[in-house]
């Protein structure tokens, strides 16, 4: 299995999780419910996939003894641990958050859903697209720092 293309698929995964979420959140906020719901449930999907292809990713890297990817030395290095130090915690933080926000809506607890709501989604919005922008600095800004 080549390892090389997990990086680009866990941050498709994070972006199209993210876009199915900013649909989400447009359909509520216009009453279509059934297609609030159908996004929310690719947007759970995608993050589920994400976090078995990730785990996959690290694990296979342990296994053939392959380290960390490190950002290099250099004045955009404190920016990026910065950024993935929060994706890190909140992406910790999300999976409980995701997981009763879900249930509350397949239990038709529409009040405590839109309670627990309010905070799910900016941080899993959040989480997803600094995702993104973690793959990008790592795999795309950084190589161009090291030389």
């Amino acid at each position: 299995m080549n390892l090389a293309y997990f990086p680009l698929i866990n941050a498709s995964l994070n972006g199209l999780s993210a876009v199915f979420l900013l649909f989400g959140y447009a359909f509520i906020r216009s009453g279509r419910y059934v297609a609030h719901a159908t996004m929310m449930i690719g947007a759970v999907l995608t993050s589920a996939a994400f976090l078995a292809c990730y785990l996959t990713y690290h694990f296979l890297r342990y296994r053939q003894g392959i380290g960390v990817t490190r950002f290099p030395d250099g004045p955009l290095r404190p920016w990026y641990r910065a950024l993935l130090t929060s994706h890190t915690i909140l992406a910790a933080v999300i999976v409980p958050l995701v997981l009763v926000t879900v249930w509350r809506a397949a239990h038709r607890r529409w009040p405590r859903h839109r309670r627990i709501a309010y905070f799910t989604l900016p941080l899993w919005l959040y989480v997803s697209v600094t995702g993104v922008i973690i793959y990008w600095m790592l795999y795309h800004v950084a190589p161009r720092l090291g030389r």
